[in-house]
């Protein structure tokens, strides 16, 4: 026992920096920093848009629907510090407020179209058969179709506005989510609990639900985090369109929009900002995301 105290002492240790008896979620946030310094990097972003997003009444200096045909192409600087677009409206209050579009539209499509893409791909590895060959089949027809074409059709048969961009990117995920958690599931099907379950008799649904969806949480987080970049990409990329979010709602695609061409040289910072606002968050989210992968997975994790 005097021999394998140490190294129980060893693994009961907080992490470098950490007094203690520190919560272990802040152990494990600052383990997670030291061996993933880019991911940690990409949650701080994530973590100053949700702020932002959360405080954009106190943060934003100006209304971001505000229109002031005085100021319209103000350079940044002064009352304006990153000018002002063709309206006269503030170009950082809009990037601040467009924060909350771009994080709801990301968070709730990603989390509609990944947790109805994991139920869809659990139920088809349990009840395989030919259930499972009409399913995969299908998601084939779908997936063959590129994520912004498919939501490009789904917008034009249900409108224009922030309800049906959820629902078009939602729709664009849910076969992707299918495929990969089903490879989870497939094998999670024949482990002895799930054999143990229906020998008690419990129906499939119970079955898929209490046993098998519990046990891919690990495949679900990581698509839910990938997928929220590529959300709040297609978001932008519809409105940028004019097939998403509508005016006068702050939107960094709306804002890309209005600073289309015939403004690139009069007002470069019109298009600039939001595209460094839309740029950062999806790197942000893509490095969040890998990192997490790699902390979830045996296969890539790192001591």
């Amino acid at each position: 026992m005097a021999a394998n105290r140490p190294q129980l002492e060893a693994v009961a240790s907080p992490a470098p920096g950490v007094a203690l008896g520190a919560p272990r979620w802040l152990q494990a946030a600052l383990r997670f920093a030291r061996r993933k310094p880019l991911g940690a990097s990409g949650a701080a972003v994530i973590l100053l848009m949700g702020l932002a997003a959360l405080l954009a009444d106190l943060l934003a200096p100006h209304d971001p629907l505000a229109n002031d045909f005085l100021a319209m192409f103000k350079p940044p600087g002064g009352a304006y510090w990153l000018g002002t677009d063709a309206f006269g409206r503030d170009v950082l209050s809009r990037i601040i407020y467009g924060s909350r579009t771009a994080l709801l539209v990301g968070f709730t499509a990603s989390f509609a179209g990944a947790t109805i893409g994991a139920i869809i791909g659990v139920a088809s590895a349990y009840f395989g058969g030919k259930t499972d060959l009409i399913v995969q089949r299908f998601l084939d027809i779908v997936m063959s179709f590129p994520i912004i074409i498919l939501a490009l059709a789904v917008v034009a048969v249900l409108g224009i506005g922030t309800v049906n961009v959820i629902l078009a990117i939602a729709v664009s995920m849910v076969p992707r989510a299918a495929r990969v958690v089903r490879s989870s599931a497939l094998a999670i099907r024949e482990t002895p609990y799930v054999d143990a379950a229906r020998a008690l008799g419990f129906r499939p649904r119970r079955i898929i639900f209490r046993h098998m969806l519990p046990n891919v949480m690990a495949p679900y987080l990581i698509m839910l985090t990938a997928f929220l970049g590529q959300a709040i990409l297609l978001e932008a990329s519809l409105s940028f369109l004019g097939l998403g979010v509508a005016e006068p709602t702050p939107a960094w695609g709306l804002m890309l929009r209005g600073g289309a061409a015939e403004f690139a040289e009069r007002a470069p910072w019109m298009a600039l900002f939001p595209g460094l606002a839309i740029s950062a968050a999806v790197f942000a989210f893509n490095l969040f995301g890998d990192s997490l992968r790699d902390a979830l997975d045996p296969k890539l994790r790192t001591l």
